[in-house]
Parts: structure tokens; sequence; C-alpha cells
């Protein structure tokens, strides 16, 4: 049987997904809970605590709750996951549009990024991710070809790391993650629909494999308003 405190959870968490309790709206009072629902406020402080701990109202002592804007996505900071297992998870609708795809020779920076010779090959892949019919993610992917041997339009428009684990047999073992806000770029206006925001959120990616070896290099660029990076840590 589904605890109590559970149910009410969802059907408030419902109500906030489905626009029915807008973003900064306050919630009923605890007491008025108590009455609504018929059950004890430890009830109801158990379901509005769960509320607050996932993110959709935060709780603002002597004033009440407060519904949280949900209208982000949020993106696994310590975590290595692919944006197609990512839209999967957040169930919206969501395309990758590939803009660039090329074998090159690696620049100074991307020799040092990846830490290959000026003869090295690598794979060039510059990726529109748009989320609700809105370009919000710029990614800019780069490959050593000498762990990535074949690469093809189809694959990066679905998931390349669904064809490196699938296909190549290959497993990713970490990543080094780095995130800063910047200007945008030109580049980034031309790709992403900006709107009035002139600083874009850039989170590089040293990813490798399980045997120590570095085989990506990426900056994903991310629109500032949509996108909350999170990551959960215990104090030991």
């Amino acid at each position: 049987m589904v605890s109590k405190y559970l149910i009410i959870y969802n059907e408030i968490k419902e109500k906030v997904e489905n626009g029915d309790m807008k973003p900064t709206s306050k919630l009923a009072s605890e007491n008025e809970l108590m009455k609504e629902y018929s059950v004890s406020r430890d009830t109801i402080r158990k379901s509005l605590n769960l509320l607050e701990q996932n993110g959709y109202i935060q709780k603002i002592k002597g004033k009440g709750s407060f519904v949280l804007d949900i209208n982000k996505f949020d993106f696994p900071i310590s975590g290595l996951t692919s944006f197609k297992e990512l839209a999967n998870k957040m169930g919206v609708k969501s395309q990758t549009i590939l803009e660039e795809f090329e074998l090159i020779k690696p620049d100074d920076f991307l020799m040092n990024q990846l830490n290959v010779s000026k003869n090295s090959d690598v794979w060039k892949v510059i990726r529109v991710r748009e989320i609700k019919e809105q370009r919000n993610i710029l990614d800019k992917d780069f490959f050593n070809k000498k762990y990535i041997p074949k690469l093809t339009e189809d694959i990066c428009k679905d998931s390349v790391y669904e064809y490196i684990e699938g296909e190549l047999g290959l497993k990713i073992g970490f990543a080094k993650k780095e995130i800063t806000v910047q200007k945008a770029t030109e580049e980034d206006k031309k790709y992403l629909d900006l709107e009035e925001y002139d600083m874009i959120v850039v989170v590089k990616n040293y990813t490798y494999l399980d045997d120590m070896s570095l085989f990506q290099y990426t900056e994903s660029r991310h629109r500032p308003d949509k996108f909350r990076f999170v990551d959960f840590a215990r104090r030991k």
C-alpha cells in the first residue's frame, strides 16, 4: 500500500508539472492541507519535505511553501550520460541537429586538449540540441580517431556513446569536467536561440575509456536560463 504522504506528494508534483500550480505561487498552509487530505501534520510535512528535496517547492520560514520554476532540465555534473539518454529520461520533445561533421587535423589547441600530435586525425562533430522546439545546447565534440576509427552522420545524429559501447565494444570510464560562464560568441548566437541572453554556460569534458585513454574533448554550451547542473554531495 502506498503511503499517504507519497500520494499527496505525487498529486502536488503532478499539478506543478502540468502547470496547474504556477511558479512563485504559494501552496496552501499546513493546516489547510491537513484538512484537505484528512491527515496529520507529520504526513503533510513529509510530503512538503520531499517536494522541496526534489526541486518542486521552496519552504520559507514564517511565510510558507512556494512553487519553483521547473522549466529547466537537469544535467548531472558527476554522471556520464549521453544527450539521448537524458532526453529519454526527461520525456520531452527533443532532436539533435548535426551542423558540422568532418575529419580534421588538430590545431595547437586541440593537440593540447586531446593530447595528440599534429599528424593525428580527429573527428569534429558540431551538434545543436533542440528541446521543446528551442535550440538550447551547442555541443562541440572532438574524438580521437585512434580510438573511434569510424564515425558517420547517422551515428552522430543518434548517439555516439551508444555506438562506442554497443558497436565498438569499448567501455567509457570517466570524465573530468570544468564549468564556466562565458560571453556568448558569434557561433553561439548563430546556432542557439539565445533571445536576450549574452552569456553562456560552458561545460568542458575530457572523457576517458576505462583503460584511461583520453578519446574525447567536448565543449557543451548551454543557454543559462534553461539548464541547471545537479549533483549530490554528502559531508564525510
